[in-house]
């Protein structure tokens, strides 16, 4: 067994750093968070978050981002991590943005309509005036955390239930897991997302995280596994399998540089620098 402990989250040192500056900003369920990393992908500033706002339509989000940043230093471009498949910048689902108040809400028409295939890439760079490339949060939080060796899964537990895939260190292009049927009819999100969590305490959770470890172990043959978003900080540490470990939840922000590397399958690239 893993003798992994809970990442110590430590308040960082900001200090002005090397160019180009990256706005990074991590779109959640029940938060909204950004910060500017440097080239060398520290924070040259406080992380600043808002909650959600529910209803949540595009133009909704993009004046809530718009205004969350306005107090971060200027960047040179930026990044942004969505909790839907998002496809050259464009969102192809929005499951917790097309529910009236969020996961586990009543689906609202109107909205499904407006966020399928909304180009949130281009929106986002018109209102911050800077390059934006948008990928699935898991995604970008996988990219910050792996080694770069073998194929590296990370799945996020917040909200609900994210996954990102990489192969020596290369992002795959993302598949959304969390809607698949994991147990009792139930998708991953229904039955390990924060309303599962609640309603069924930690310790009968915690045993269906590592059935879910187990179901990803058949389905990809991982050669390592990470655990992130708010929800981790729940997980038992002891009971996990030597190939699994839990990474700090800043991980959303951090990652927010290396979607601009360019070598990643499942990030567009046509983005101007």
């Amino acid at each position: 067994m893993s003798d992994s402990s809970q990442p110590v989250e430590e308040e960082p040192v900001y200090k002005d750093g090397p160019r180009p500056y990256t706005l990074a900003v991590d779109i959640g369920g029940t938060g909204l968070k950004a910060s500017v990393l440097d080239a060398n992908g520290n924070m040259v500033a406080p992380r600043v978050k808002i909650p959600t706002p529910y209803p949540n339509p595009p133009e909704q989000l993009v004046a809530s981002l718009t205004e969350l940043v306005t107090s971060l230093p200027k960047a040179e471009r930026a990044s942004a991590g969505f909790p839907g498949m998002v496809r050259d910048g464009m969102v192809l689902t929005a499951p917790s943005f097309s529910c009236v108040q969020g996961t586990g809400s009543p689906v609202d028409p109107a909205l499904v309509e407006k966020w399928t295939r909304f180009n949130l890439s281009a929106e986002l760079t018109k209102a911050f005036n800077i390059p934006t490339k948008v990928a699935n949060d898991a995604d970008i939080q996988s990219v910050a955390v792996v080694s770069g060796k073998g194929l590296e899964l990370t799945v996020t537990l917040g909200t609900g239930f994210g996954t990102g895939m990489l192969y020596n260190g290369q992002l795959l292009p993302h598949l959304e897991i969390s809607h698949l049927i994991f147990r009792k009819n139930e998708t991953f999100d229904q039955q390990l997302g924060q309303a599962a969590r609640k309603e069924i305490g930690n310790k009968r959770w915690n045993k269906r995280v590592l059935k879910a470890i187990d179901v990803m172990r058949t389905l990809m043959a991982f050669d390592h596994l990470y655990l992130g978003g708010g929800n981790s900080q729940h997980v038992h540490p002891e009971t996990l399998p030597d190939d699994v470990t839990i990474v700090s939840n800043s991980a959303g922000i951090l990652g927010g540089i290396d979607l601009w590397e360019p070598d990643h399958i499942g990030v567009h690239h046509d983005v101007d620098h």
